[in-house]
């Protein structure tokens, strides 16, 4: 049966996760639910010139070209602890046209995460390295109060990544190293959220019953990359990570509230109608269909002087590819639930510095960036991923605690832009969930440890 093997295929990327040392929880700090939080080094400097730094074994996410310049045998281990905060502050919410959405504010939606990542790089020759990275390339997790006024929109959503990815790098000549990887993904889905039973009886918000989706899949993708050494002190980079397609499979599981379960409980002109959301709203298989987005970077570096560097970065992310979020039930009574995002491609901006005292075993780095948002406006966005625009200030540092071994430790703020819910009554899916409107306190703060060495 189709559903014990996807338990069995969830067990299995489960258990490959804790033999690496992955948690994979995560919100979202990137745009929309991708997680940029890739490498501490890169932290440093809010991940500007990630394409064309090339000096930890984060490279192998960032562009696997510059493995070519990292000597020897190394490998990196990091952690970012990631604390959001998204208090939803409700003004003016309806379930219908002049009827108030029952229910408060919901809490913080915002859950801490981790973030993991691990690195390896082997140069085998002047010309050839290899490498492998695995880490976790997407994520979300927002959590409110189960009787908030988003109820029927959402309550707990999780999305989780785990991505595999092999690369290989070989230099072409003195200025042009190549490097390409592919990638072998893991994804888990669990969303739930209230279903209003009440005002499919003409009883609006008097009972409330919930659904949970749950889905996994593995898919797979790749990422070439281009590294361009003008000289010693200037390099250029390109980097493309390839869209992957999931089609997540797994299961629809309905609590229908207790008085739907006794007919007797409605007058006789009721009770045909109850009888069919009895039979609509039994648990059953779901499947869904869900884009991860392309992206394409261009970064560049330059060394200014023994002591200072400056880097800066653009990245493009093909959101627009993901138009929506469908779910396709088994049982034909079960209308697709869809959510419409109607997202835009997002661009991100940023720049950085590092800087290195003569005869010093510290390196002191720092970034700033501007990350655009695909949500196009407060009718699209919803409260699974109350996404918008960010600037983040990044801090950075890294000691050389031996010959082979250095620490690396980050501080990033986000200061998100406080994003907005208007949802329309002329939208199906607002009128089957209600006009949800108000506005978001949002900010994430992020910490980052990693430990490198060289064998």
């Amino acid at each position: 049966m189709k559903h014990a093997f996807v338990s069995r295929r969830r067990q299995l990327a489960a258990a490959c996760a804790a033999a690496l040392g992955l948690g994979l929880g995560a919100d979202t700090h990137a745009a929309a639910f991708a997680l940029i939080e890739q490498g501490v080094v890169e932290m440093g400097t809010a991940y500007a010139g990630g394409a064309a730094q090339a000096d930890s074994p984060a490279t192998v996410y960032f562009n696997p070209a510059g493995m070519m310049r990292l000597p020897g045998t190394q490998a990196a281990f990091g952690m970012h602890l990631v604390i959001p905060k998204a208090e939803f502050d409700n003004e003016g919410s309806q379930r219908l046209p002049g009827v108030p959405m029952t229910g408060g504010d919901g809490g913080d939606g915002g859950k801490v995460g981790m973030v993991p990542n691990f690195y390896f790089t082997h140069k085998i020759s002047d010309t050839l390295a290899v490498g492998l990275g695995v880490n976790v390339p997407f994520g979300l997790a927002t959590e409110y109060d189960q009787g908030w006024v988003g109820r029927y929109h959402g309550i707990d959503s999780e999305v989780e990544t785990v991505n595999i990815n092999p690369a290989l790098a070989f230099r072409v000549n003195e200025m042009l190293s190549l490097g390409v990887g592919v990638s072998a993904q893991y994804i888990d889905a669990s969303l739930t959220n209230a279903i209003d039973f009440g005002g499919l009886v003409g009883q609006p918000q008097r009972f409330d019953g919930r659904v949970k989706i749950e889905g996994d899949d593995w898919s797979f993708g790749f990422n070439v990359g281009a590294l361009l050494e003008l000289n010693k002190d200037t390099r250029l980079g390109i980097h493309y990570r390839s869209q992957i397609e999931h089609t997540l499979t797994g299961d629809a599981n309905f609590t229908v509230p207790v008085p739907l379960n006794n007919p007797s409980f409605f007058p006789p002109s009721l009770r045909p109608k109850i009888a069919g959301l009895n039979a609509a709203f039994v648990d059953t298989g779901v499947e869904s269909t869900v884009k991860l987005p392309a992206t394409l970077s261009i970064s560049g570096f330059h060394q200014l002087n023994p002591e200072w560097a400056v880097m800066a970065d653009v990245t493009w992310t093909d959101w627009s590819q993901l138009p929506e979020l469908r779910f396709e039930f088994d049982n034909p009574l079960q209308p697709d639930g869809v959510t419409t995002l109607n997202w835009d491609d997002s661009w991100r901006y940023s720049a950085g510095a590092t800087y290195q005292p003569a005869g010093s075993r510290w390196t002191f780095r720092g970034g700033l960036a501007y990350d655009e948002t695909p949500v196009p406006s407060a009718r699209y966005r919803t409260p699974r991923i109350p996404d918008e625009s960010r600037v983040w200030l990044a801090l950075g540092v890294s000691y050389q605690a031996t010959a082979s071994t250095s620490i690396d430790l980050g501080y990033a703020h986000l200061f998100v832009d406080d994003p907005e819910i208007s949802k329309d009554f002329a939208d199906l899916e607002t009128q089957q969930r209600g006009a949800l409107k108000g506005s978001y306190d949002a900010s994430v703060d992020m910490l980052a440890a990693q430990i490198r060495t060289r064998f």
